[in-house]
């Protein structure tokens, strides 16, 4: 077998086992499955990744700290929610934004923490950022009453497209909004702002 064949042996392999996966696999785990070295499965896969966006296929490989995923292109969405009327993507308020920014960038950090930071409740943006799957529990801090810590999940690196969290915009400095904030409002095309709904507290 040529090495052009062996290439494409190895690449066809490698989507059939991200296909039948439907979830992020780590990258060591795919190297055992082809019988090669972890660096070079990424090697290949990131190959793969840039070839499918640039051909804007329907399917792409995404990379989430350390592992790989098949995600529909969001380009195809729409045509994607008719056939499966699968809900939109949620669309996060300014108040939740806000306190998932606290969570992203401060993590792990408890409520209380954010409480103090953003000068409210926090109760509600907490508990419907962990219903969205964007947020999640990051074990207790060895303090009195021993409060949970919270951080980001796998969802929120796939909401905002990043491959890991350090890939997330610098900390902009006081006033000029989040670094996620902006990204998010940059994706949905408006100024961030929100109508009123019983996020907004």
């Amino acid at each position: 077998m040529g090495e052009s064949a062996l290439y494409q042996t190895i690449t066809h392999t490698l989507e059939a086992l991200l296909f039948a996966s439907g979830e992020a696999v780590e990258a060591a785990k795919l190297a055992v499955a082809v019988s090669l070295d972890e660096e070079t499965v990424i090697k290949i896969l990131r190959g793969m990744a840039d070839l499918y966006r640039q051909e804007n296929r329907g399917i792409l490989i995404m990379e989430f700290d350390g592992s790989f995923q098949m995600c529909t292109n969001q380009l195809y969405f729409d045509a994607v929610a008719k056939l499966t009327q699968i809900p939109a993507k949620k669309a996060l308020t300014a108040v939740l934004l806000e306190t998932l920014a606290i969570i992203a960038y401060k993590q792990p950090v408890t409520k209380a923490q954010i409480e103090e930071i953003r000068g409210v409740n926090a109760d509600h943006a907490v508990n419907r950022l962990m219903e969205y799957g964007l947020v999640a529990e990051r074990g207790r801090l060895d303090a009195p009453g021993k409060p949970i810590l919270l951080g980001t999940s796998e969802e929120f690196l796939k909401y905002f497209g990043l491959e890991s969290l350090g890939k997330m915009p610098e900390m902009p400095e006081a006033g000029a909004g989040t670094g996620i904030e902006n990204r998010a409002e940059a994706d949905s095309g408006n100024d961030g702002a929100e109508p009123a709904t019983e996020d907004a507290q």
